[in-house]
């Protein structure tokens, strides 16, 4: 057990009732239901409600989640003990509202859980208290859980009001099935990732703690900031909105750490407004305006974090007083070319691709794929498929538009480029390999990390010698709309081609080819939400007009050909 686990309520001395689950295995193990009974009716499900473990874990208002924390807490300990290794769970509902909440498990490197685990969760979530014990024995079964090994979960949460007694159920959970624990209070989304993955590669990514993360990020940006001050590069000034989130208690424990040449400034702390209300990286996406609370001059470097800190967006107003917004596409673009030239003054042909979404602007793909010329490879929307997508190349890049990124290096490829920053004869060659692993040291691989984006993003633009708008004017963002409609039933929806195309309703996707010829440079594309009945329509154009208008079209045949509910959509 490492120092500061606990073991909860699972202590030694209960004379409580044990009964015994097979495993497929074959191998049997003592589970004790009376006391998973006991606590169970402690966090009580409320009647008639049904919640999906998506891409995002559960989320829903704060008060109806303390039954599924406590069952996550029981899946973590399952997960663990399945796995053989350290499982995360994060209480967190990112860029929702503060009155939100949700939950979502973290598997052995980081990544997110398994499918096959999720359809565990949402079972296990939707139970009713008295099938509790059955779903639990089930899984076991099916899952081959070895009841006798150890379970370790870490746990972390968010600054909600909410968070801090839902993690406590968390706790309960894993208790109840005699797990250990560590509680690491009050982290970002990412760090929470990035500590499952150190726990469980020994210390082969980094130290699981806090001060190991800070440690890592920024000595890796020390040396990147370093070699661009030798250019003569100026001091570094940014303003990061911080939602009234998490971010903003890790960008002050993390100050102390960056260069003095890094001047940050942090807005919307937490201390004043609600968390995320009229600021973040998803209302300045959205909105395509400023976060309450900072205050723009022209030509500043501005960035907003979302909630949990794992999304970042880049943003200034130019001298005519314009915002632009430099989202993940260009986020994505801007590593692309850095790290390609990187491996060009190496002279490695590593395989390198850009991971995107269907939401990607159609203009980044074109720049990535005829100047940039890096293979572009389109995926279904959801952070697992991009991450999942990404694993097949030496350097994959994966960015959602709404910020939500970062880049993985194979282990093949991280190992040449170490050996060559070491061991290449050729001074060029291998200083290039040392900007390359000092990269890779600072990039958080596990998942999108707004601090470590930042910090990647400050040390290209410093070692380009690029002005925020430099990198804005790579290329110009078609104009694009998008819209929502709701109808009776989602499920009535259907689409391939990484969701670009729809399948069913019958006729919908020939209408959305005719209604595409009208226009220039446009396409469109609809895709059901996962998590409501509304159909998601996106649209593209050469100008604003005609992607209002194409988007508008779109959303009637929506309407028209897939159960429209209430007015039909109006023009915008």
């Amino acid at each position: 057990m490492v120092p500061g686990k606990g073991r909860g309520l699972a202590g030694p001395g209960r004379r409580a009732r044990r009964w015994r689950v097979g495993s497929r295995a074959g191998r049997a193990a003592e589970m004790d239901f009376e006391e998973l009974k006991r606590y169970s009716a402690l966090h009580p499900k409320p009647a008639g409600l049904t919640l999906q473990y998506g891409t995002a874990g559960f989320r829903s208002k704060a008060q109806q989640l303390e039954h599924v924390m406590f069952r996550m807490g029981l899946l973590a300990a399952l997960r663990s003990r399945a796995m053989g290794a350290t499982i995360g769970v994060m209480v967190t509902a990112s860029h929702n509202p503060e009155e939100d909440n949700g939950v979502k498990l973290i598997d052995p490197l980081g990544e997110m859980l398994h499918p096959s685990w999720e359809e565990y969760a949402t079972q296990l979530a939707n139970a009713e208290d008295q099938e509790l014990q059955e779903i639990v024995t089930e899984i076991c079964q099916k899952a081959a859980v070895n009841q006798r090994k150890d379970a370790s979960v870490f746990i972390g949460r968010d600054t909600r009001p909410s968070s801090k007694e839902l993690s406590q159920a968390v706790i309960d959970g894993i208790s109840v099935l005699g797990g250990q624990y560590h509680d690491y209070g009050l982290v970002t989304t990412p760090q929470l990732h990035y500590m499952v993955c150190c726990q469980n590669t020994q210390g082969q990514y980094g130290k699981p703690t806090l001060e190991g993360y800070y440690q890592k990020l920024s000595k890796a940006f020390t040396e990147l900031i370093k070699k661009s001050l030798s250019s003569g590069e100026a001091q570094r000034q940014l303003k990061i909105d911080c939602a009234n989130g998490i971010g903003a208690l890790k960008l002050a424990e993390m100050e102390t750490y960056f260069p003095k040449e890094v001047q940050v400034q942090v807005y919307n702390d937490g201390t004043k407004e609600k968390l995320n209300y009229l600021c973040g990286a998803d209302f300045v996406k959205v909105h395509q305006k400023p976060p309450k609370g900072l205050d723009m001059k022209p030509n500043e470097s501005c960035c907003s974090f979302d909630g949990d800190a794992d999304r970042i967006v880049y943003y200034y107003k130019d001298t005519a007083g314009h915002f632009h917004l430099i989202d993940g596409d260009k986020i994505a673009t801007l590593i692309s070319i850095f790290l390609k030239e990187l491996l060009a003054k190496m002279g490695q042909t590593l395989k390198m691709a850009v991971v995107q979404t269907a939401y990607a602007n159609g203009s980044s793909t074109r720049y990535l794929e005829e100047t940039v010329k890096v293979p572009v490879h389109c995926v279904k929307t959801g952070v697992k498929h991009l991450h999942h997508k990404a694993q097949e190349f030496d350097v994959g890049i994966y960015f959602e538009a709404n910020g939500h990124g970062t880049v993985l290096f194979s282990k093949a490829a991280e190992n040449t480029i170490r050996q060559l920053a070491k061991e290449e004869k050729d001074v060029a060659k291998r200083e290039a390999a040392k900007v390359l692993e000092n990269m890779i040291d600072l990039i958080n691989q596990t998942v999108g990390d707004a601090i470590s984006d930042m910090l990647v993003i400050e040390a290209i633009l410093a070692l380009k010698g690029l002005t925020l708008q430099q990198w804005d004017a790579l290329y110009n963002d078609f104009p694009s709309r998008l819209l929502k409609v709701q109808v009776a039933d989602r499920q009535v929806i259907d689409t391939t081609d990484a969701e670009r195309r729809a399948v069913t309703p019958p006729g919908l996707q020939e209408k959305i080819d005719a209604l595409v010829k009208k226009y220039k440079l446009s396409r469109a594309f609809v895709r059901p939400s996962g998590t409501e009945d509304i159909v998601r329509v996106y649209a593209e154009a050469d100008t604003q007009e005609n992607a209002d208008a194409l988007a508008h079209e779109v959303s009637l045949a929506v309407y028209h050909l897939a159960g429209g509910k209430g007015a039909p959509p109006q023009p915008i």
